[in-house]
């Protein structure tokens, strides 16, 4: 485990966020997640073993290659990525750790989707249209969101509005294959679930966009500040 200690230094009593240690894909920046993890006032570590830390108050997990589809039943499509299988069950090992502790957990586009097949669900391996997808030269594609009238995102963003958000995947949620155990508080245009939580533990979100970039600015801010106010308690 490699723990970043500049707020360890300056901020002691801040939350402590795991995050497990995997290569970022081609065009995505891991320091984006560490950057945004910091600004909300959180210290993170860097996790390699099997073991979530026992001072971990929360639990990050961030973009990267399509979930195996072995773990939901289904052989993989010529258009899914080549899994990692150690990425997968790695991080499957710590969610089950930290679902069982109840600690706050927030996960981001594929952490999104293990989170779906970790409860119980599946996912559609290929998006049809280009609607979702990043562009050739690494840019976010964007599109609206519509955020239920209930749960922790309608809190933070003032009801059931309608949200600008990038868009970097391929695979996606639909209701018929969302776990039984999760409920969708926001879905896209085309009936995508882009966010979701448990409906069993304290602070459990899952998040199709990318909020750490720097590009989604102020939207952002307020979905960090309330995952580290969660880890927090």
């Amino acid at each position: 485990m490699n723990l970043h200690s500049g707020y360890h230094l300056r901020m002691p009593n801040s939350p402590l966020i795991a995050v497990p240690h995997w290569r970022a894909p081609t065009w995505e920046r891991t320091k984006f997640y560490y950057e945004a993890l910091e600004a909300a006032g959180a210290r993170y570590a860097i996790v390699d073993s099997d073991e979530l830390p026992r001072d971990a108050s929360g639990l990050l997990l961030t973009g990267g290659v399509d979930v195996a589809p072995r773990l939901y039943g289904e052989r993989r499509s010529p258009l899914t990525d080549r899994p990692n299988h150690k990425r997968d069950e790695h991080e499957l090992r710590l969610l089950r750790q930290a679902l069982d502790r109840d600690i706050a957990i927030l996960c981001i586009c594929r952490g999104h989707e293990l989170l779906n097949v970790a409860m119980g669900g599946s996912l559609l391996q290929h998006i049809q249209s280009d609607g979702h997808r990043w562009h050739d030269d690494g840019s976010s594609n964007w599109h609206e969101i519509t955020i239920d009238s209930h749960g922790r995102l309608a809190s933070l963003y003032g009801g059931a509005v309608a949200l600008r958000v990038n868009s970097r995947h391929h695979q996606g949620v639909t209701e018929d294959r969302l776990a039984s155990l999760l409920r969708a508080t926001a879905r896209s245009p085309d009936g995508f679930v882009e966010a979701m939580e448990s409906v069993q533990h304290r602070w459990v979100t899952g998040i199709q966009w990318h909020p750490e970039r720097p590009e989604m600015g102020q939207d952002a801010r307020g979905l960090w500040a309330t995952f580290v106010d969660a880890a927090s308690k």
